[in-house]
């Protein structure tokens, strides 16, 4: 089974700000061609994630995803469960 093959992203752009649609089951295997794009593709641009047909993630993507947000990338149309998993990661790892 082809784990990249389960997820998809699409690209879109207004000149100031690039949009990553992810739709499908986004799982460990997906991250690294998710960096690479977000590190080729996004320069200077505000970025900015839509997760609205996102249907699956697991631990490793959830960290990610909150590590964006960090670096200020925005989680558009973030799933109500992503989001709060997000928040746990984050309230737990400031108790370490």
């Amino acid at each position: 089974m082809n784990l990249r093959a389960m997820f998809k992203i699409q690209t879109s752009s207004n000149g100031k700000s690039v949009v990553f649609t992810l739709s499908g089951r986004i799982q460990a295997a997906a991250l690294t061609d998710l960096q690479k794009l977000l590190k080729d593709k996004a320069g200077d641009h505000n970025v900015a994630l839509d997760l609205k047909d996102v249907k699956l993630v697991n631990r490793d993507m959830v960290l990610f995803l909150g590590s964006c947000e960090a670096k200020g990338v925005k989680l558009s149309n973030c799933p109500r469960y992503i989001r709060e998993w997000i928040e746990k990661e984050v309230t737990q790892s400031e108790k370490r």
